[in-house]
């Protein structure tokens, strides 16, 4: 991290002092103002939207022809790259993605605020996109309409996406971590390509409408939201909390 190397050129005290403070970047994370507001009012327009797309007639069918469309336009790279993309943000892989990052951070950097902060801005959007798809319940796209259903999925499950939103939170941790670094700006921007070819992808393989990944990127925000919000309030006090004895002693350098 940027901190480690200029801290070789400080004085050991303050030296001491940065690694602690990047050990601890994410205590209090970036939110709203009004945040309760913001996420309350986005989590609002996550249900509206759900319901209206999918209880009102001839939405979904209009929808549709977007999935159709990409169907008929199928090349081996970028199904490869839709599939790789379906495997990396699902449940499993996605699981391993946020165990490594959080035990790299506790056990490697030393950080443990960092790795639960990660671990649970990231899986916030699984949590935020199962809770909004029982809420809504919309039925998934008809794969034998599609021209070549790559990875064919039924069920009430379609609003919104989770691997979209599973794509917008982790983005939101990895910028997070990478904030008031000099890799900030390539994480935001690392982030939204991510996050729209994911979406992309979920209308590649026709499993999703568009207005389900559009749904994904609002639930995920709100979900981003709310935690930071409580994370604030909560994790200061538990850290203060902390006993330093044989075992904390050296997550607390």
């Amino acid at each position: 991290m940027p901190e480690t190397v200029h801290s070789q050129s400080l004085p050991p005290a303050r030296a001491e002092t940065a690694q602690r403070d990047a050990g601890t970047r994410l205590l209090v994370l970036p939110r709203p103002r009004l945040w309760a507001l913001w996420g309350i009012l986005l989590a609002a327009a996550v249900v509206v939207l759900g319901i209206t797309v999918a209880d009102v007639p001839g939405i979904s069918t209009a929808e549709l022809g977007v999935d159709q469309n990409l169907s008929q336009h199928h090349v081996a790279l970028l199904t490869g790259l839709a599939m790789a993309l379906n495997l990396l943000f699902g449940p499993v892989a996605g699981v391993l993605l946020i165990a490594a990052v959080a035990l790299f951070l506790l056990l490697v950097r030393r950080a443990p605020v960092n790795a639960v902060a990660f671990g649970l801005v990231a899986v916030s959007g699984w949590v935020a996109s199962e809770i909004f798809k029982v809420l809504v319940a919309r039925q998934r796209p008809d794969a034998s309409l599609l021209f070549d259903p790559l990875a064919p999925e039924s069920g009430t499950d379609s609003f919104p996406s989770g691997h979209v939103t599973f794509a917008v939170t982790v983005a939101f941790a990895v910028y997070f971590l990478a904030r008031g670094t000099r890799w900030a700006k390539f994480a935001a921007v690392s982030g939204v390509v991510v996050i729209a070819l994911v979406a992309w992808s979920r209308l590649y393989i026709g499993v999703h409408y568009p207005s389900d990944v559009v749904g994904s990127v609002l639930a995920g925000t709100a979900a981003v939201i709310l935690l930071s919000g409580c994370w604030n309030w909560l994790a200061p006090r538990v850290w203060q909390r902390v006993p330093v004895n044989a075992v904390t002693r050296p997550f607390l350098r």
